[in-house]
């Protein structure tokens, strides 16, 4: 009876068995190689600049109880050892992205504004302040400053 609750421990801890699927290791990508439409990097990058493009206050404060919630949208430019690229923070989102900070960004996604890539973390993504990491940010490899245009390719077949 002893060794069938221990291979059953076993298999919960590797996560065979039990509810939850075992985590997968994030695989961390650079910025060079982003690429538009896609999602779900996990990226370390530094803030160089975060410029706030709008701060509102809500149009109705008693609606749905959010008082005191302002909007809340900065334009931060992050990068890393590859490049750099605009990063749009949301609401609480841009405390964390202050200038000269490291951060990780878990489940980001490009999100296309006016033919350029914009990263972006929504609600299933996160953001966490890292320790300082020693890379100089190449900013001379902007991603964000290529203008992409959407092609519908015909199938002649």
């Amino acid at each position: 009876m002893a060794t069938k609750s221990t291979s059953t421990t076993t298999q919960q801890q590797d996560g065979a068995v039990g509810n939850k699927p075992g985590l997968r290791k994030p695989v961390f990508v650079k910025v060079d190689a982003l690429k538009p439409g896609t999602n779900g990097h996990t990226l370390i990058v530094k803030v160089v600049t975060a410029n706030t493009v709008l701060n509102k206050k809500p149009r109705n404060p008693t609606f749905r109880g959010s008082q005191n919630q302002n909007t809340k949208i900065a334009e931060c430019l992050v990068g890393d050892e590859t490049g750099v690229i605009l990063f749009t923070a949301r609401n609480g989102q841009v405390e964390l992205m202050k200038p000269g900070n490291t951060v990780i960004l878990r489940n980001a996604k490009i999100d296309m504004f006016k033919g350029s890539m914009r990263l972006a973390v929504d609600k299933w993504g996160r953001i966490e302040v890292a320790e300082p990491e020693n890379f100089v940010v190449k900013e001379d490899n902007n991603l964000s400053l290529v203008e992409y245009e959407l092609v519908n390719v015909v199938d002649e077949s």
